[in-house]
């Protein structure tokens, strides 16, 4: 193990200060708190025309300023919230039809230079067993994952010497190498820590999918309290995806861990970084916004003593519509942090991407054991993949392993195009049918390839082009007889 000396030489040698400075204004960031919070203020008690005019616009998949946002978070009346939820539903069908994405998280290593007082992996935490997989255990990991039905992972490194960028480089290409049967992983999502540029292109080289960083809290006080150790530096995370971009990564994810503060003005925070992002990159936003509620973790007794800004379930449900309408063209990532209930609740609201089957255990898909020493958090929904697909299929919803628009350079600046003007559905809708008979052939159980295939016959009919649903009906057949990996 590393010495404690070697720790805080490592830890000072990874802030590169020139390469977050470029990117503020006059030395401040890009979150004013009393903006925010004059927004807010002056924004409530909205007239009804005042608020149906900015959903209204949502509508047209434009993206809301920050006064438009500031009024639906301020909005009482019960009716209008009822409004608000079904104009969120219509934004998501416009831009995503009626697809759900599919993933799973795979935990690769524990180790945390870090002490975030809400976090099982802070370094001080003695409950939590330490574990960073070798790649003969990554391949373990993976093969589990494939043999569920798999194609898109999100992997997940601590921030210490043990994960650094060859570690993770490394991993990832490993991934992509394996194969199970007619099954692989075709896209790597990387939930890290911030990277220096020079990282950053190291993963794009490989052929990473989205980048995720979530700055955990907006509110900078609130920020500097709750973390030790290079995570202490709050500007070095927030723009972390400036120069995740600026290194060629154009698809990256943003995130709050809601439970740490006013989830108002995380909500705020959530639309000036993605105000921000644009204004750098030629209206290049977040490819994917996360809105995780804080959960308990062994050995972390915060949960227990910051209850203060817990979001209740009624909040949630309003905040994820505000999230879906504010930035009408992004995916919304809902995690197995929430009790199957809520997801149900939350899925006719905007959501895009859930994961399913999911341990956030080291090394625990081989096992097929819930290790609570290994985890970063509890989970709440522990349905396996297949019933995860068989409760979408039952909602009228067709799952999605698309990985096509990564694979084929449809990413940043051609992707926010496409989403923008609701014309992305048009290559996504035959590839999630694609990819969703791959699953049912290969992997689903009876039952779930009975009502899958109802909903593949309901998808066919939404597509009016004829040539191309003779096509995507072609392919099918094709992949009854065993071909794999067609897309449009």
């Amino acid at each position: 193990m590393l010495e404690t000396m070697d720790l805080v030489s490592w830890m000072n040698s990874r802030i590169k200060v020139e390469e977050y400075e470029k990117y503020m204004e006059n030395g401040k960031d890009f979150i004013n708190e009393d903006e925010i919070w004059e927004k807010l203020e002056k924004n409530k008690n909205p007239e009804k025309q005042k608020v149906r005019a900015i959903l209204e616009k949502s509508l047209s998949l434009e993206r809301l300023e920050p006064d438009e946002t500031a009024t639906l978070l301020n909005v009482q009346d019960k009716e209008l919230w009822e409004e608000i939820f079904e104009t969120a539903g219509k934004v998501k069908e416009k831009v995503y039809g009626n697809r759900i994405v599919t993933f799973a998280p795979l935990y690769l290593s524990n180790y945390c230079v870090n002490s975030c007082e809400y976090c099982g992996y802070r370094r001080e935490n003695k409950l939590i067993k330490r574990k960073r997989l070798s790649f003969e255990e990554i391949e373990k990991e993976v093969r589990a994952l494939i043999r569920q039905g798999h194609k898109r992972l999100i992997v997940v490194y601590g921030e210490h010497p043990l994960s650094d960028i060859d570690y993770i480089a490394e991993s990832i290409k490993h991934i992509y190498s394996i194969k199970e049967g007619r099954g692989e992983i075709r896209r790597v999502n990387v939930n890290a820590p911030p990277l220096q540029i020079k990282e950053y292109k190291i993963l794009h080289d490989i052929g990473i999918g989205t980048f995720q960083v979530f700055q955990e809290t907006y509110h900078h006080e609130t920020y500097r309290k709750l973390h030790k150790g290079i995570k202490a530096n709050y500007h070095w995370r927030l723009y972390a995806l400036h120069r995740a971009m600026e290194a060629g990564i154009d698809d990256v994810a943003i995130g709050a861990l809601f439970g740490l503060y006013d989830w108002r003005f995380e909500v705020m925070g959530l639309l000036y970084h993605t105000i921000d992002l644009e204004k750098h990159f030629d209206g290049v936003g977040p490819h994917t916004i996360s809105f995780p509620r804080l959960e308990p973790a062994i050995g972390t007794p915060f949960y227990e003593k910051n209850k203060k800004y817990l979001v209740s379930d009624e909040d949630f449900l309003k905040l994820v519509a505000v999230i879906r309408l504010s930035v009408p063209y992004t995916g919304l990532i809902l995690t197995a942090r929430e009790k199957p209930e809520i997801r149900e609740k939350l899925l006719p609201l905007g959501v895009t991407q859930l994961d399913f089957g999911s341990n956030i255990g080291v090394g625990a898909y081989s096992k097929g054991s819930y290790d609570l020493e290994k985890q970063q958090f509890f989970l709440n929904d522990l349905r396996s993949l297949d019933e995860g697909i068989y409760w979408l299929a039952k909602h009228g919803k067709i799952t999605s392993f698309c990985t096509a628009c990564y694979r084929a350079g449809r990413t940043g600046d051609y992707f926010m195009h496409f989403a923008k003007t609701g014309l992305i559905h048009r290559l996504c809708h035959p590839n999630a049918i694609l990819t969703f008979k791959e699953y049912l052939e290969d992997y689903a159980s009876e039952k779930t390839k009975k009502e899958g295939e109802k909903v593949i016959e309901k998808e066919l009919s939404l597509i009016k082009d004829e040539k191309l649903r003779k096509k995507v009906k072609e392919y099918l057949k094709r992949i009854e007889e065993g071909e794999r990996d067609l897309y449009f």
